[in-house]
């Protein structure tokens, strides 16, 4: 299989080294309008990749790009501007395709190419990362533990999503959240899909854990899992924050919606008063304040989903234990590379466009990423957390015994 990575950024290269462990890839490519940092990242991956040029903002040129690459992995955002384009070069160069798109206007553009893409015999996953992505089969896992399912809410800490590291321009990462928090977002409710103003505080319920304040921000899985749960009712994504990082929110989103601050301008500002190259968190770190804190706090990523078992309302939540390293570069990067399973050739053959929940199996996915994470883990079952409405658990009795 020969696979070229679009990106030699931080999720480009955990998606790139991950990757180069796979024994049934043939040829690794790494492609980047900055060529010496392509160049720098594959002398890292032994003799079978290289570097190109490549320039995701030119349709006609990336289509030549991936004429004779078997699979494309899109590392490349903002995704509101810069995923379609490259999804339809794929499809015109007949190359499967992946990424980890984390808008809705994007995913909802680029799901109206499924049918040229099945007739391209081409298969493309639209958001296999953290969020979207780990979130949507997290989601999956606790749906199934229903009997029927007429809520998903999606959910993560939003400050721990920042980029790790700073450049002279912001991260891309960061102008898709500040885009996500202003203007209009579509959300799933009362069975239709609606357009509303961000930043709606949502009074959440986390069995196990208790009730929090949450944020509602534009994500794709608000609009993809309805697409798998034809009885949803609501479906929304949340996060979470530092209670002084929602009021500058608040502040700068008139500012941005007036067209008074570029997104640019504002990223770069965030990056600032985030401070972007601070130790990153892991899953233990988030674990030990949920345990520590005299305020309980929600984990860094989860979903949440309701309906009715045996009858009666009832409530599963689901969030990890571990995760690879080093923050949202290994978090976005290593499942993205797991996604290849997807398109592998010895693989049940499936032509289209496709979100995470319709094509991947979460069990299955969950086993292979447990040995990956840090600490590792051993299979689905021991790298996921799920509680039950109906169990009674205490989760932050049961995380201080972990």
């Amino acid at each position: 299989m020969r696979v070229l990575i679009l990106g030699a950024g931080g999720m480009g290269g955990y998606a790139a080294r991950t990757a180069a462990g796979f024994d049934f890839i043939d040829k690794l490519q790494i492609g980047d309008l900055d060529l010496a940092a392509a160049e720098h990242l594959a002398q890292g991956l032994g003799n079978h990749a290289e570097a190109i040029r490549a320039d995701v903002t030119a349709e006609d040129s990336m289509v030549e790009v991936l004429r004779g690459v078997d699979v494309v992995l899109n590392t490349v955002g903002p995704f509101f501007r810069l995923g379609p384009p490259v999804l339809r070069a794929a499809i015109r160069a007949n190359c499967h395709y992946l990424d980890i798109n984390d808008d809705w206007e994007s995913t909802e553009a680029m799901m109206a190419l499924a049918s040229q893409a099945r007739e391209a015999g081409i298969t493309a996953v639209i958001g296999i990362g953290a969020s979207p992505g780990i979130s949507n089969l997290l989601a999956l896992l606790a749906a199934r533990e229903l009997d029927s399912v007429e809520e998903i809410v999606a959910g993560f800490d939003l400050d721990a999503a920042m980029p790790e590291t700073r450049n002279e321009t912001p991260a891309a990462a960061t102008i898709h959240g500040l885009h996500q928090l202003t203007g209009k977002i579509r959300l799933f409710e009362r069975g239709r899909l609606v357009d509303q103003p961000p930043l709606r505080k949502i009074s959440l319920e986390y069995p196990g854990l208790g009730t929090f304040d949450s944020w509602t921000m534009g994500h794709p899985e608000a609009i993809t899992f309805p697409q798998c749960f034809p009885a949803l009712k609501r479906c929304r994504v949340v996060m979470t924050m530092a209670r002084e990082n929602v009021l500058a929110m608040r502040l700068v989103a008139p500012l941005i919606n007036t067209g008074l601050l570029s997104l640019e301008r504002a990223a770069r500002w965030l990056e600032w008063l985030e401070g972007v190259g601070k130790p990153v968190k892991g899953p233990e770190d988030y674990i030990a304040e949920i345990v520590g804190n005299e305020t309980p706090r929600l984990p860094p990523l989860f979903a949440i989903a309701r309906g009715e078992k045996n009858g009666q309302s009832a409530s599963v939540a689901g969030t990890l234990l571990s995760a690879p390293a080093s923050g949202m570069g290994g978090a976005t990067g290593v499942p993205l590379a797991m996604g290849l399973a997807a398109v592998r050739p010895e693989g049940e053959a499936r032509r289209g466009v496709f979100a995470a929940e319709a094509i991947i199996d979460p069990t299955r996915f969950f086993d292979e990423l447990a040995p990956r994470c840090s600490p590792a883990k051993t299979n689905c079952g021991d790298l996921v957390l799920l509680s039950r409405s109906w169990e009674n658990r205490d989760l932050r009795a049961e995380l201080a015994r972990l």
